[in-house]
């Protein structure tokens, strides 16, 4: 009889699994800690101010009814958001975040032969979602811990399918400008797919938002992807969505299953999407912790890159030790290492005490490791 691996696709052992934040409960019970409680999570990105209080109430108000299947159109929600951000609601596709997303567009667009475009240091689940297609990744270098879109440009082949753009870029929290962006639509080839990730983007001022939608309005080949949870505080619902021209939608609908967005996520993201203070409230949270951690870190000595976002890419020279060793303080971060950025550890902006716990923890470790 073969076994398992002698039945699987070729390819499928050499794929890199992705390393999520760690639980705050597992660390808990792995490092022997009395409760969660004595923990602080700053490893995920996720908004430290919790959900919309709409959004707990549209839970609330969803949980007697999940006897019942979702709507598989999404239609409410789609014409919320279709009213919101100025696009038809065929233009618009629902999901389990941003990353079933992203994994639909390999469905449709990618296999061998073929190759996407990225950031050598941009979001990882674009490679392994390209991997899983056995299609090849082009990882161009950086400047600055930026995107550089004219090199992007440049490394666009006949086989290039689609363009990965994280903006602003996770993990190194920077953005390109609207300038950059327009720049880079007027040279980039009209025959491939490019792909605008702004998972973080509710997070900036409205006016400091890149308007990439404009390009969906006009029939371009490019699909913009965003989630209900980073700003807005829904991680755990899984909940994001597409926006693309209609014909891409189409595609996109025909390799997704059935009642891919749950009742209860599509319920709490119509109510989060309405509850514009909650976002405001996020913003400040954000921009505060940022001048907290930037001064914390400054008097540590400890170089970071600055970010635009809810998240600090920090150099502390050995980037996986630190991570181990903050987790026995009690505070969770996210190694860089399988980045590429090894002497790196990617920090959450946290509520004020939490960010605080984070730099005294970071001050005993450093001094420890001098």
């Amino acid at each position: 009889m073969k076994s398992f691996r002698e039945l699987a696709n070729a390819g499928i052992e050499d794929l890199m699994v992705y390393e999520p934040g760690r639980p705050i409960e597992e660390v808990a019970r792995e490092l022997g800690f009395a409760s969660a409680d004595e923990i602080v999570k700053l490893a995920s990105n996720e908004n430290a101010l919790g959900p919309s209080p709409r959004a707990i109430a549209a839970m609330c108000d969803s949980a007697a009814q999940m006897h019942l299947y979702p709507d598989g159109g999404a239609y409410y929600l789609k014409q919320a958001l279709a009213a919101a951000l100025d696009v038809a609601p065929d233009q618009l596709l629902p999901g389990t975040g941003s990353n079933e997303l992203i994994e639909l567009l390999g469905h449709v667009f990618l296999g061998p032969d073929c190759n996407i475009v990225m950031s050598r240091q941009a979001f990882v689940v674009y490679r392994l979602v390209a991997a899983a297609a056995r299609a090849a990744t082009i990882a161009v270098p950086m400047q600055n811990f930026t995107h550089d879109l004219d090199a992007m440009v440049e490394a666009v082949t006949p086989d290039t399918r689609i363009v990965f753009v994280a903006n602003p870029n996770n993990p190194t929290g920077t953005m390109v400008s609207q300038a950059a962006i327009d720049r880079f639509m007027d040279r980039i080839s009209p025959d491939v797919v490019v792909c605008f990730d702004e998972a973080y983007i509710e997070l900036l001022d409205p006016a400091d938002q890149p308007d990439v939608l404009q390009y969906v309005r006009q029939g371009r080949n490019v699909v913009v992807l965003r989630t209900f949870s980073k700003a807005y505080g829904l991680a755990g619902l899984r909940i994001g969505y597409a926006v693309a021209p209609a014909e891409c939608i189409a595609l996109l609908n025909s390799v997704r299953q059935p009642f891919n967005a749950n009742a209860m996520a599509q319920n709490a993201a119509r109510a989060a999407l309405a509850d514009t203070e909650h976002v405001a409230h996020t913003r400040r949270m954000v921009r505060d912790g940022i001048a907290q951690l930037e001064a914390g870190l400054a008097a540590l000595g400890l170089p970071w890159v600055p970010t635009v976002v809810n998240f600090m890419l920090v150099e502390v020279g050995a980037g996986r030790e630190t991570f181990v060793a903050l987790q026995k303080e009690g505070v969770i971060t996210r190694a860089m290492d399988g980045y590429g950025l090894p002497r790196h550890i990617r920090i959450t902006i946290g509520t004020h005490e939490e960010n605080e716990r984070c730099l005294a923890a970071l001050a005993r470790v450093m001094g420890a490791g001098t």
